[in-house]
């Protein structure tokens, strides 16, 4: 029953709110990271047009907006993180270049933005996302890609979007890891900040202007 049960919220860790179609169609980064070992492929459609949506995601990150994950997991997994805004911030836009901060300055931690097509799409990616001592001892190694894309649906009035990660790890303690504990939590995360994502949208009709 535990093997069923974690075989369950792995598959949903994968492919929470995504149809089939949308798991198999390419998407932009996917050519960033070659051979991967875990896809994972998320979406939701949120009560506004792309570009009531676009402010609130290109806002995310360490002492930005956040993730818009529910307070407890933010509690549990990063104290030290301020809580996810609940409104859109000043001074938070991006271009392609950018970093955006996913930790405490000490832990080197970041994205890059590799891809910004407002209000389309966004891509990030990461080597940064393990601990810095590993990195500089060159114990493990993290080639990791978020890509967003915002696709306006119901006539425009609603956004289909639609959210992929990819990684590649090793060694092969790293991978496994990946598997046996980043995807399942995974379903935790993404659908919490796909949720939060659709409450906040839901509760601030007007962006403030840029």
């Amino acid at each position: 029953m535990a093997a069923i049960g974690f075989a369950v919220v792995y598959h949903r860790g994968r492919t929470y709110g995504a149809t089939r179609a949308e798991r198999q169609a390419p998407m932009p980064g996917d050519d960033l990271v070659d051979s991967p070992q875990v896809v994972a492929t998320h979406a939701a459609t949120l009560p506004a047009p792309p570009n009531r949506v676009w402010p609130w995601l290109t806002q995310v990150g360490w002492h930005r907006g956040g993730w818009y994950t529910p307070r407890w997991v933010d509690v549990l997994l990063f104290p030290d993180n301020w809580p996810s805004a609940d409104r859109l911030l000043p001074d938070t836009g991006l271009a392609v270049g950018d970093t955006i901060p996913d930790g405490l300055p000490e832990s080197r931690c970041f994205f890059v933005v590799r891809e910004l097509e407002a209000p389309r799409r966004m891509v990030l990616e990461s080597t940064t996302h393990l601990p810095l001592g590993w990195r500089e001892r060159r114990r493990a190694r993290l080639h990791w890609t978020w890509s967003f894309v915002l696709e306006p649906v119901d006539h425009g009035r609603r956004t289909r979007l639609v959210f992929r990660w990819r990684a590649r790890t090793a060694p092969w303690w790293i991978t496994a890891g990946a598997h046996l504990l980043i995807v399942p939590a995974d379903l935790v995360m993404s659908r919490g900040m796909l949720r939060g994502l659709r409450r906040r949208v839901a509760a601030a009709p007007s962006p403030s202007p840029r």
